[in-house]
């Protein structure tokens, strides 16, 4: 399992010393080593690695990473370019063209978001191949936890995208006035009709950025 080698390390550091994430370390090298397990074990902490810490903006939460062969890469909602576009990423970017006029790519490959400060991050961050939510409870949440505590202690703006239950429960830990909290219904064919269509996180989001002197998220992926 690959290491988190940027600015996350430092106020993370002390989680990798607790009993809890000793066991998850062990409980997720045994999986990889006996199963089949996704993302590969290069990318669990791509989400940390490709947004530091400094250059988070947008915070959007997602739940396990996606089980089937080769459309996990360590960013929630994202599959690899060449990856069929996941029933819930096709819903974000109907709301997204509807939203900003952005078109709708052949691609669910989303790093450029995370490269310009969207944190893409899933609460559970392993899972065994075809088994939806195989690693919930073994330690992930409270890791993910202490990631979003960080976050809510930044001294600046950041908004934070809360798809479904699951992601809105962690807003009681997100108490700090400077940021901005979004909630919508989850973006998956059960739920997108009751609130997702028509939330415009988007151009909330990019209106607060621009609020507070920061640059936008230029949300167009494009196509390939």
């Amino acid at each position: 399992m690959s290491a988190i080698s940027n600015d996350w390390l430092e106020p993370l550091k002390p989680e990798f010393s607790k009993p809890y994430y000793k066991e998850l370390y062990t409980k997720v090298r045994q999986e990889y080593a006996t199963n089949l397990v996704f993302p590969p074990s290069n990318e669990v902490f791509s989400a940390f690695e490709l947004t530091p810490l400094h250059e988070v903006k947008v915070v959007i939460l997602g739940q396990d990473p996606y089980h089937n062969v080769g459309q996990a890469h360590g960013l929630c909602f994202s599959v690899r370019p060449d990856v069929e576009i996941p029933p819930s990423l096709v819903n974000i970017y109907k709301e997204l063209q509807d939203d900003l006029g952005c078109y709708i790519p052949n691609n669910g490959f989303l790093e450029k978001w995370a490269r310009q400060g969207v944190l893409l991050l899933n609460t559970v961050l392993t899972v065994r191949a075809h088994q939806a939510n195989s690693h919930r409870g073994i330690g992930w949440e409270e890791f993910t936890d202490a990631a979003i505590r960080v976050l809510n202690r930044q001294d600046r703006p950041i908004v934070y995208i809360l798809w479904g239950t699951p992601a809105q429960r962690k807003a009681q830990m997100l108490d700090n006035p400077k940021h901005l909290i979004l909630k919508a219904p989850h973006p998956s064919p059960l739920s997108a009709y009751r609130g997702f269509f028509g939330s415009k996180p988007f151009s909330r989001t990019n209106a607060f950025l621009e609020a507070n002197g920061l640059s936008p998220i230029d949300w167009q992926i494009e196509n390939v």
